[in-house]
């Protein structure tokens, strides 16, 4: 049976890579085969692009190739990490994918739709995500919880946009959840960690079922 496939999503700071790693932790805690994983990067060929994008060696040539360089990591990383692990029958979770690209190169970045349209058949084709979590928190609270993650190392290409920028980011997020309620759930990250994981789990729980889910050829093997 193939696997399921959740995205995390929402603005810097926002604990996508906290509960996107809590819930990953969960669902292994019932014996399912998970997938942790990230956009931009996830494979070795992304990762390499991923550090082009977050150092802002590409932003000069503007967020139309910036588009383009998520795209080429995104394909790497779907060819060689997320579709294996989900026709093995593994869960996938990952830090962003798509809706990124459609947010920040599309809604903020203003790159024409039909080129963001085109970069999505190409390289996922049909693959979307069973579910995707989209974690709302003020921009002030993201950032500042972005800036105690990050201590003294340099703030990324993302992270060091203006604050009208991140305001403008989470908007985009907040629109994009009402645009696909079936796929898409808004959930206000501001709560405390155990309050988001109890409300991300029992979403999970009710809408994939993951209790009564087969594991995966690869982890019975093991």
């Amino acid at each position: 049976m193939r696997g399921k496939f959740i995205t995390f999503e929402g603005g810097e700071g926002s604990g996508k890579s906290t509960h996107a790693a809590t819930l990953a932790h969960r669902l292994k805690s019932y014996g399912i085969g998970v997938e942790l994983t990230r956009e931009p990067g996830g494979s070795p060929g992304a990762e390499i692009i991923r550090h082009v994008l977050l150092s802002g060696a590409a932003q000069a040539f503007g967020p139309d190739a910036e588009a383009i360089l998520f795209a080429a990591a995104r394909a790497d990383h779907v060819d060689t990490r997320i579709e294996p692990a989900l026709a093995a029958g593994r869960w996938v979770i990952c830090d962003r994918f798509t809706d990124s690209t459609r947010v920040y190169q599309g809604a903020l970045g203003r790159v024409d739709g039909r080129l963001i349209n085109g970069l999505q058949r190409l390289t996922i084709g049909n693959l979307m995500p069973d579910l995707t979590f989209v974690l709302d928190v003020p921009a002030e609270t993201g950032l500042a919880r972005a800036a105690e993650r990050r201590g003294k190392a340099v703030a990324d290409r993302f992270e060091s946009e203006t604050g009208e920028f991140h305001e403008s980011l989470r908007a985009a997020f907040r629109a994009l959840a009402a645009s696909d309620p079936a796929r898409c759930v808004l959930i206000d990250g501001s709560g405390t960690r155990e309050e988001v994981s109890a409300r991300i789990w029992s979403i999970v729980n009710s809408r994939l079922h993951p209790v009564t889910a087969p594991i995966s050829l690869e982890d019975a093997a093991s």
